[in-house]
């Protein structure tokens, strides 16, 4: 079963409400790109991935195609 956590209200909330956004602004930038990246990389690896596919880069012919001229 699952709970329903206590609503807490006045100084106690505003005080848990600000060291929340401590603890969040606190990472740097670069740390949360990283970890972006590495869940997209992560993400892409999934074949049976939900929604639109990221486009992929076309081919570019070898050095055996005889150019279009």
């Amino acid at each position: 079963m699952r709970r329903i956590p206590e609503m807490i209200e006045g100084p106690e909330a505003w005080t848990r409400l600000t060291d929340a956004m401590k603890l969040i602004l606190s990472v740097p930038r670069d740390e949360i790109l990283r970890r972006e990246e590495e869940y997209k990389r992560q993400s892409a690896l999934n074949p049976n991935r939900r929604g639109p596919k990221p486009k992929q880069k076309p081919a570019s012919p070898g050095p055996d195609v005889a150019p279009l001229s």
